[in-house]
This record gives C-alpha cells, structure tokens and sequence, in this order.
C-alpha cells in the first residue's frame, strides 16, 4: 500500500509556504484537508498527470474553493505541474488563483469558490457517467459550513434519487467555519442522519487517519452514493492555527511563519 503520508505532509509545508508568499487566506482551510487530498490523490483516485484530460480518469471537485491551495500542492506534488510554480500563487499575474481555477491548470475540472456550486456540479457529472455506462468515479470535497448552502441539498437529494453510486462526497468536518463554529452558526447535526434520509451510504472516520481514509474510500456502495463524514481539525498540523476562527483569513508571516515551518519540519 502507498503510504500518503509523506505527501500530505509536503502539502501541508506547501500551503503554508503560498499562503505566506501570497499574503493570502484560508492556510487553516487548507491544512485541514490536506490527509483527505493526500489519499485521494495518492489511492484513491485514477487519474494521470501526464493525460489531464484523459477520459476514463475520475472527475475531483473541490466545492470549498478557498482551499485552493492545498489542491494546486496536490497536484504538483502528483506531476500535473511543476512544483515551482507554486511560488506563484496568488500573485500579480499568476493563474493559480486563491480561489481553485481551471482556467490554464491541468487536473482541475471546475473553478471554484461561490460555495454550495460543487456538489450540484459533481452530481451532474456522475449522472451523465451512468447514463453513458461509463466507469469513472466523481468525487467532490465539501466543507462543513457549507452545508449551510440549500443548493448542496437539492444536489443531495438529486444523487440518492438516482441512486448515483459512482458518485462519492468527503465533508471536511473541522466544525469551524469563516467566523464562528458551525454549532454557533447554523447547527448541522443529527449530520449522518441527515444523508442517510437522503438515501446516502454514510461512512465517518478520523479524517487524519490515512488509513481509515482510505478504508472508507476503497469499497463505494453498489446502488447508492457514498458520503465519508471526515472529522477534522481545523488548522491541523501548526499547533497554534488549530481549532481557531483567526486562521480563516489570517495569513502566516513574520515569526508566526517561521514558527510553522519548523513544526512542519522545514529548516530556515
């Protein structure tokens, strides 16, 4: 089995690094998601960097489009691009835009960030798959907060209706979103609950534990979509950004910067 850890760990100094360079928001999002795009990218999915737009490869969506960052490290990391030009994000000029583009960036599908848009996307992509007795899996990452967004019910409710089995939904559960925790702002549970009245296959797991990730992943259901429940630590992997509101929009520079880098083990 390939071991995902290595690479989620290369994402995670990425991240921090482009937020940093970019003077830009959302490392907290990023660093949350990190195991759950680790996996994908190094399992779970079939995708191939030299033929982006090969047409048997499995569609990925990042519905929460302001981790963007934490998906462009993935891939580059995974030989879709260079991984210099990460350097680049977010600045004058540069197509790796803070906001997950598809626009000139091979292995992105769809350009993101109006959350609830994801889902509904990827729920499309996987009905029109098993209209045409294709065998390729659509998978869609999700945020928690944005589950606010009625637009991803309708997209929920659409999948278990057809019964959508190539389909497949990671919820990043880190329970904190833009300015407050999600409890305090718009209460999602009972959450599994909720999916499976929809007529979902619900699974939940540590979203940090690669192999329950995986686990979770390998086996989808044969007559209806899948939903992984991951619960997460915001911030996960810098100490002082987890579980807090401040690392949403907070850009890491200065001391604060360097103090991530060397707990992510990167040497100054």
């Amino acid at each position: 089995m390939t071991d995902t850890r290595p690479l989620a760990l290369r994402i995670r100094r990425h991240v921090v690094e482009m937020t940093h360079l970019g003077n830009s928001s959302h490392v907290g999002a990023g660093l949350s998601m990190a195991d759950i795009v680790a996996v994908l990218y190094g399992r779970a999915m079939r995708v191939d960097p030299q033929r982006p737009d090969w047409p048997a490869r499995d569609r990925f969506i990042l519905s929460k489009g302001h981790a963007g960052a934490c998906v462009y490290a993935a891939l580059a990391e995974t030989g879709f691009f260079p991984v210099g030009k990460l350097k680049t994000h977010y600045q004058d000029g540069s197509d790796l835009s803070g906001h997950v583009s598809h626009k000139g960036i091979p292995g992105v599908e769809l350009s993101t960030g109006s959350l609830g848009h994801g889902l509904g996307v990827g729920a499309g992509l996987a009905y029109g798959a098993k209209l045409d007795g294709a065998d390729w899996r659509t998978y869609v990452v999700i945020s928690d907060g944005e589950c606010d967004e009625g637009s991803n019910w309708e997209a929920i409710l659409f999948a278990g209706h057809h019964q959508l089995a190539n389909l497949t939904v990671v919820v990043d559960y880190n329970k904190i979103q833009s300015l407050a925790p999600v409890d305090e702002t718009l209460r999602l549970e009972p959450f599994a609950e909720k999916w499976r009245a929809f007529g979902w296959e619900v699974r939940e797991c540590d979203g940090h534990d690669h192999g329950a990730l995986a686990d979770t992943l390998s086996t989808p259901p044969e007559d209806k979509p899948l939903v992984v429940i991951a619960h997460t630590t915001k911030g996960k992997g810098v100490s002082f950004m987890e579980n807090t509101v401040l690392w949403h929009y907070r850009s890491p520079q200065g001391d604060e910067y360097q103090a991530a880098q060397r707990e992510l083990g990167v040497e100054s």
